[in-house]
């Protein structure tokens, strides 16, 4: 799929003014919530303590790939399948065949994905690591060249799928088929970008061209400060939110990601961020699927 496939970011940009006061409002809550110590509980507590890149990338494709529903249910599933793995999880699986790693998972479910889809997974990743020596290399080799990583992340997405003996239609989304690919967005943010939170590991992906990740923590700030209208979360939605983010920092859209989840995914009420001007009309009066009154969560998408 050609880049100029791909939703169209919104057309009307924002004034200087509203950029500054949008800017200054991110500013405040990531100088506020961009903390390690608030990483707890986040699947990506369990992806930092690797240093090596292929680790990282293969450790974060299962995290990211399972953080759905509860957190505090999808940690101990994520833990269980890196158990498989061990210490040097790349060279772990390299050694695996899938009978190996059908066995080692037998028994496995979390929610709807079960171990065969798990050991589906991993066997993809061993292949297409073994063909293109990383999967950022492989995302490259069908990268579009489009302003966003979109048309490459499409591309690895099928390439795991032909690679897979198991179905991989609900653990990796393809952007191809309308979704905001929300999970395969958040293992990119981890890899792509490199600060006090997300470890990196990847060199040759820009910043500049992630999705951003759209779960309900961040959909619910993006209408309630009317980055999108839209009511549904899909890739258009996902693809107009990272516009906006990105007139106001063009190198690094996703910047504020972390922060804009903490307070809705920590369910703290004295560690909630500033408060959004009042507003009027729709967007105002939305229940936000699993999120109280208080903007504090009831589980994580």
């Amino acid at each position: 799929m050609t880049a100029d496939r791909w939703p169209a970011p919104p057309a009307r940009r924002w004034t200087a003014e509203r950029r500054v006061r949008e800017r200054r409002w991110l500013e405040a809550l990531h100088a506020q919530q961009h903390d390690p110590g608030k990483l707890a509980p986040d699947p990506l507590q369990l992806v930092v303590p690797f240093a090596a890149p292929a680790d990282r990338e293969v450790v974060g494709l299962v995290a990211a790939s399972l953080a759905y529903g509860n957190v505090t249910a999808m940690l101990p599933a994520i833990r269980r399948v890196l158990a498989v793995l061990g210490p040097a999880p790349a060279a772990t699986l390299d050694g695996l065949t899938d009978a190996d790693l059908h066995a080692a998972l037998a028994g496995f479910r979390y929610r709807v994905t079960t171990g065969e889809r798990v050991a589906g997974l991993l066997a993809a990743v061993r292949r297409v690591r073994s063909t293109h020596g990383s999967l950022e290399a492989a995302m490259a080799a069908r990268d579009d060249g489009g302003p966003t990583i979109v048309g490459g992340l499409s591309g690895l997405v099928g390439t795991l799928r032909a690679a897979s003996p198991a179905p991989l239609d609900h653990l990796l989304p393809d952007p191809a088929g309308g979704s905001a690919c929300k999970r395969p967005a958040l293992w990119l943010r981890w890899l792509v970008r490199h600060d006090a939170i997300d470890p990196g590991g990847w060199t040759g992906t820009d910043p500049a061209r992630l999705l951003m990740p759209i779960d309900t923590h961040v959909f619910q700030t993006a209408r309630r400060r009317r980055w999108t209208r839209r009511r549904t979360v899909n890739l258009a939605t996902a693809m107009e939110i990272t516009a906006r983010l990105r007139e106001l920092e063009p190198a690094d859209p996703l910047r504020w990601d972390f922060a804009i989840t903490r307070p809705g995914i920590r369910g703290r009420r004295d560690d909630a961020p500033p408060a959004p001007p009042p507003s009027s009309g729709a967007a105002s009066r939305i229940a936000w699927p699993g999120v109280r009154s208080d903007g504090s969560a009831t589980r994580t998408g």
